[in-house]
């Protein structure tokens, strides 16, 4: 029988198949060059996903704007090259950095109410946000977007090149990062404390959890992983648009959580591999009704049960929190 430190130690120690996932993810812009684009927006929404499962499978924070801090790092990345400096990393930072300070101030409107009134208040924070960014059209470019962001090379030596190679092993990078952060976040003390708030909150309050405050650091450190994915789009398409603040970005992130699973990390990653595929190779084949196939496919997911349809998913995520 393991302590509970031991069992935390256990929990964050690295299962034999992760490093091999990790080390295939980083290769295949390489062994797959022609799909390097298809990869590079995988990462990026793997990315957003992971973000959302931060505040939706850790804590229990069902939000239908998260949207907002995507496009917030979208904007602020893309501002930043356009009148700063194109370098990459340094934009990046930057939109984390805005991302996170808007969710700092966002945080404290999760605090209270029941779950419809945060649904209400985090949908309304995106639509506040993209009026804001079709109005300010001599900053933003409104309803045009913002066009012309031209990004300088990665580390000063990799040029972002048509195929999208550097760009996907840039994405790539970046959610590599991030997740084993998050994954370290999760997987301490203060991840377990998170779990407690999300199983049951006045249960929580009771033995001395700042139920409060735990809330308003996930969800601030939440803004900031979804402001780096939003940074990353800006950066790799050289664009970013208002779209990037609708609703169908926060509904489609929570669709790859479904899929994939939410409150291990690897369900975003696994959503936006078979999101992404399937949005392809469907598209390809029916272009005018892709988006019913794969509103059918949702359908009979949630009607037979994830756990029949994604059992490889499934036996991952058992076996990343099994104990020996």
């Amino acid at each position: 029988m393991m302590t509970p430190r031991e069992s935390l130690l256990h929990s964050r120690s690295w299962k034999l198949w992760e490093p091999v996932l990790w080390l295939l993810a980083l290769a295949s812009p390489w062994l797959l060059a022609k799909h390097s684009l298809i990869i590079n927006e995988i990462a990026i929404v793997a990315l957003f996903a992971v973000s959302l499962d931060l505040v939706l499978g850790y804590t229990g924070i069902v939000s239908l704007g998260h949207a907002a801090f995507f496009g917030m790092g979208a904007y602020a990345a893309a501002l930043f090259a356009k009148l700063v400096m194109p370098d990459p990393l340094v934009g990046l930072l930057f939109g984390m950095a805005v991302a996170t300070l808007l969710g700092a101030v966002c945080s404290f409107t999760i605090m209270r109410g029941s779950d419809l009134t945060r649904l209400m208040v985090t949908l309304g924070v995106a639509v506040i946000l993209m009026e804001l960014a079709n109005k300010l059209d001599w900053l933003t470019g409104g309803a045009d977007g913002l066009q012309g962001v031209v990004m300088g090379p990665l580390l000063g030596r990799f040029e972002f090149d048509l195929q999208g190679q550097t760009a996907a092993w840039y994405s790539l990078a970046i959610l590599l990062l991030l997740f084993v952060l998050a994954r370290r976040l999760v997987h301490s003390p203060f991840g377990a404390t998170l779990t407690a708030i999300r199983d049951n909150r006045l249960r929580a309050m009771a033995i001395g959890i700042p139920v409060t405050s735990r809330l308003a650091v996930v969800y601030t450190v939440a803004a900031g992983v979804a402001g780096a994915a939003g940074a990353l789009m800006a950066q790799t398409s050289g664009f970013a648009s208002i779209d990037v603040f609708e609703f169908h970005r926060s509904a489609d992130v929570m669709l790859l959580l479904v899929i994939g699973g939410t409150g291990w990390l690897y369900g975003g990653v696994a959503g936006a591999v078979v999101f992404k595929l399937m949005q392809d190779v469907i598209s390809a084949i029916t272009p005018q009704y892709w988006t019913f196939w794969i509103g059918l496919f949702l359908v009979v997911l949630v009607m037979v049960g994830r756990q029949k349809l994604m059992r490889p998913w499934t036996w991952f995520s058992s076996n990343a929190g099994s104990k020996p």
